[in-house]
């Protein structure tokens, strides 16, 4: 098995484990047990568990920029409804490691993890930006745009915490209408902060 390999198979390990238990419950030997390797071999690839940690929520937050876009074409409502059901899908299957990432009084919170959090804020701001036509936006749009990324967070850590009560698509469907009210509310106060809603919108800001 190549270095890569092995390392990812770590990787893996600690995710696997992070759906029975939170991060911070882990210890090297759940995960040298679980990959079936020895603690020499763990060392060779970790320094320890707040390494692996760290890459473990990294491959989380890599896996959210990854899969989580808007295509050109199509009414922004329907994909935006597409883009969070890729989002709580990633997040339904690491729930644990996603808390973790976004509990700054975490033990397993860092720097790095903190910037990796932002890292998918900033992925999905800038997706919005562009979807709407708006590479350059108004301060109000921004916050808008960020106030509603953060509102994504905090409902589903709600979401995740309440047993996914109520069921994902309900709150789906809650998110994409909130930041269309939220978009409206800021153009009321903001003329020049319009943001298309239409596929062409995308072709004329790239």
């Amino acid at each position: 098995m190549t270095p890569e390999a092995r390392r990812a198979q770590l990787v893996s390990a600690a995710l696997d484990l992070y759906g029975a238990r939170s991060p911070e419950e882990v210890a090297v030997e759940d995960v040298t047990r679980a990959a079936d390797v020895s603690r020499a071999l763990f060392y060779r690839y970790f320094s320890g568990m707040e390494e692996l940690h760290v890459a473990a929520l990294g491959s989380v937050a890599e896996e959210l920029i990854d899969r989580v876009a808007l295509p050109a074409d199509g009414p922004l409502d329907s994909q935006l409804a597409d883009a969070l059901d890729v989002f709580l899908d990633v997040v339904g299957r690491h729930s644990r490691a996603y808390v973790a990432l976004l509990r700054s009084g975490s033990v397993v919170s860092t720097g790095e993890t903190d910037a990796m959090v932002d890292g998918v804020r900033d992925h999905i701001v800038d997706l919005l930006c562009v979807r709407g036509g708006v590479p350059d936006p108004t301060p109000l749009q921004l916050m808008t745009l960020r106030g509603w990324v953060a509102l994504v967070e905090g409902s589903v850590l709600v979401w995740l915490e309440a047993g996914r009560v109520p069921a994902r698509a309900e709150l789906r469907d809650w998110l994409v209408e909130q930041l269309f009210a939220m978009l409206g509310v800021t153009v009321a106060r903001d003329p020049d902060a319009q943001f298309s809603t239409t596929p062409s919108a995308l072709g004329t800001s790239r």
